[in-house]
């Protein structure tokens, strides 16, 4: 019999990783599939490809050709199984090949009826969310080109239009999973799924830290000096917080809880940090710039030391 070069067949080296393996199969079989291709020897090859996969995709049966080939064969050449090969395998020593991939058929690239099925691949894409959102929740609608199967077999790109469900206390870099929204399958195989990363909308005033949010709020000099009760508007909703006296721009108050919320009754909701910035009143007019000459000739005040 001949010796058959998987990885050859696949476009591959030896040393292939698992997901290297998939992916060259995937890109393979999509192009010389029957119902797609218009090579004159699309059947053989997806039958090639398949036997490949078969073999290389699963870890026993791979490491048993890779130490068949140790013996330095070439595609083509003459082959003969070695004397014990049948105590691993079943079947008639003058095709050790077809028993090698036998059990293919059943595997998640076939179909029960021995048609060729294949799932289609995951997608992936970023959906950007405002902070309230994370607080509250939200449904959103969103426009993506995706691929599909057209009425004649073919793979073209269409706008789909779908409408998201945002759940409560999603953070960023957080994946929403919608199935069946992914990349079509081929031979009637079902599609990928679609996988859509969190991303908050870029803010001046806020900035978020897992759970924890950060909220820059300016405060009048004279509230940061003397102290006092302020109101600030959160993204949970306004709340009446207390400034120390004698407070300095960049100081942190904390309000524990008000950050992000748990995603779930388990969970452990994200702190709220209100960080001051001491605001300075213009000197628009006569009487602010006399305010500002009483207080440089009365106050003894050097910031630089």
């Amino acid at each position: 019999m001949e010796y058959k070069d998987y990885y050859a067949t696949l476009g591959i080296p030896k040393t292939a990783g698992e997901d290297e393996i998939k992916k060259a199969y995937r890109k393979l079989v999509r192009k010389y599939h029957p119902d797609v291709s218009k090579e004159p020897d699309a059947d053989a090859r997806t039958k090639e490809l398949n036997e490949a996969y078969g073999v290389l995709s699963d870890p026993e049966k791979r490491a048993a050709y890779d130490e068949l080939g140790q013996g330095g064969f070439r595609a083509g050449q003459d082959f003969h199984p070695p004397p014990d090969w049948g105590s691993t395998f079943e079947g008639d020593p003058s095709d050790f090949f077809a028993d090698l991939f036998a059990h293919v058929g059943g595997g998640r690239g076939r179909g029960g009826g021995g048609g060729f099925r294949m799932r289609g691949d995951d997608s992936h894409a970023t959906i950007q969310i405002d902070l309230q959102d994370a607080y509250n929740g939200a449904q959103r609608t969103i426009s993506l080109r995706m691929p599909e199967v057209d009425e004649q077999g073919r793979v073209v790109t269409r706008e789909k239009t779908l409408n998201i469900n945002i759940p409560k206390g999603v953070t960023a870099g957080q994946q929403l999973r919608l199935s069946g929204q992914g990349q079509p399958g081929a031979g009637g195989g079902e599609p990928g799924d679609l996988y859509l990363e969190i991303a908050f909308t870029p803010s001046t005033i806020y900035r978020v830290e897992g759970r924890d949010v950060y909220e820059n709020v300016p405060v009048a000099p004279w509230e940061a000096v003397l102290g006092g009760e302020i109101d600030v508007i959160t993204p949970s909703g306004k709340v009446t917080v207390t400034v120390p006296a004698g407070s300095q721009g960049g100081r942190k108050l904390r309000l524990k809880g008000r950050g992000i919320p748990a995603a779930g009754a388990s969970g452990t909701a994200g702190n709220l940090y209100l960080i001051l910035e001491v605001a300075l009143p213009p000197a628009d007019n006569d009487k602010a710039r006399a305010l500002y000459e009483q207080m440089a000739r009365e106050l003894n005040f050097n910031p630089r030391g």
